[in-house]
C-alpha cells in the first residue's frame, strides 16, 4: 500500500459508512491522518472504533455533527486543525435524498433541504477549510457527486438537480481556488450502500444488466479514485468531474 498521504490531514463528511467510510480508510491506509464526521454518533463511533482496529499509522478522529448546520461544519474543521496541525483534504461525501418521483409532486422544502444539504453545505465546509487553513497552506477537495447529475433519470430528479450544481460549484471553486486549491469531483452511478438501497435491492442482477462491467459499484472503487485525486500524483488535475460508474453513460442510458 502507497503512503503517497502521509503526513496530510483529512476531513470526510458522511462517513459513518458507505463511500465516506471507504474513503476514511483508503487515506488512513495512505499515511493521512482523518477527522470523520456525520449526523448520528453511535454509528460513527463505531466506525472509528473499526477503523482505527486495521492498525494504521493515521490518527482517526470522530465528531459528530450534522452538516447542513454551519456550527457543525466550524467545529469539524477547527477539531481537524487542532488535533492534526493541518487540513489538507476536505472530502465533502455528505447527501440526502428524501424525494423520489415527479417534480410535480415534490414537496418543495424537502427539495430545499437537498439542496441546503447536498450543494450549500459543501461550500460551507469549502469556506471553512479555505478560512481556518487551506487559504493560506493550500489543498486538495473533492466533492462527491452523481451520475444523476450528468444525466436526467426521471426517478430521482430533486436529488440529480442539486448534483448537477455540485458539479458547477465545483468547477466554480476550481477556477477560483487555484493554484493553491485543487476542487475536484466523483460522479458514481450506483454503488452498493445502504443510501443507494432502493436502487437495487429488489434485483441486484437486474439493475447492474445494464452495466458494460456487469456489476454495480463497491464503496472502494469510489474510494480508491479520491484517493488519486487528493494525492500529489494528480497535481495538474482540478476542475475536473470524473465518473465512476462502470461505464453505463457509455451507453447511453442511466
Amino acid at each position: 500500500m502507497s503512503d503517497d498521504l502521509k503526513g496530510k490531514s483529512a476531513l470526510v463528511t458522511g462517513a459513518s459508512r458507505g463511500i465516506g467510510k471507504a474513503v476514511a480508510a483508503e487515506l488512513l491506509a495512505r499515511g493521512a491522518n482523518v477527522l470523520i464526521t456525520a449526523r448520528k454518533a453511535e454509528p460513527l463511533e463505531q466506525t472509528a472504533s473499526e477503523l482505527r482496529g486495521l492498525g494504521h499509522a493515521g490518527k482517526i478522529v470522530a465528531l459528530a455533527g450534522n452538516s447542513g448546520d454551519a456550527t457543525a461544519r466550524a467545529d469539524a474543521v477547527a477539531t481537524a486543525v487542532a488535533e492534526f496541525g493541518s487540513l489538507d483534504i476536505l472530502i465533502n461525501n455528505t447527501g440526502i435524498n428524501p424525494v423520489y418521483g415527479s417534480l410535480m409532486e415534490a414537496d418543495l422544502d424537502a427539495v430545499r433541504k437537498i439542496f441546503d444539504v447536498n450543494v450549500v453545505a459543501a461550500l460551507g465546509y469549502v469556506q471553512e477549510a479555505y478560512r481556518a487553513w487551506m487559504g493560506a497552506n493550500g489543498g486538495a477537495v473533492v466533492n462527491v457527486a452523481s451520475v444523476a447529475g450528468i444525466r436526467s433519470t426521471g426517478v430521482i430528479a430533486a436529488y440529480g438537480a442539486s448534483k448537477a450544481a455540485l458539479i458547477r460549484l465545483t468547477e466554480e471553486l476550481a477556477w477560483q481556488l487555484g493554484p493553491g486549491i485543487r476542487v475536484n469531483a466523483v460522479a458514481p452511478a450506483v454503488v452498493k450502500t445502504k443510501f443507494a438501497d432502493a436502487l437495487y435491492s429488489a434485483d441486484e442482477e437486474a439493475a447492474a444488466s445494464g452495466y458494460p462491467m456487469k456489476r454495480l459499484g463497491n464503496p472502494e472503487d469510489v474510494a480508491d479514485l479520491i484517493a488519486f485525486l487528493v494525492s500529489d500524483r494528480a497535481a495538474w488535475i482540478t476542475g475536473e468531474v470524473v465518473r465512476v460508474d462502470g461505464g453505463l453513460l457509455a451507453t447511453g442510458g442511466l
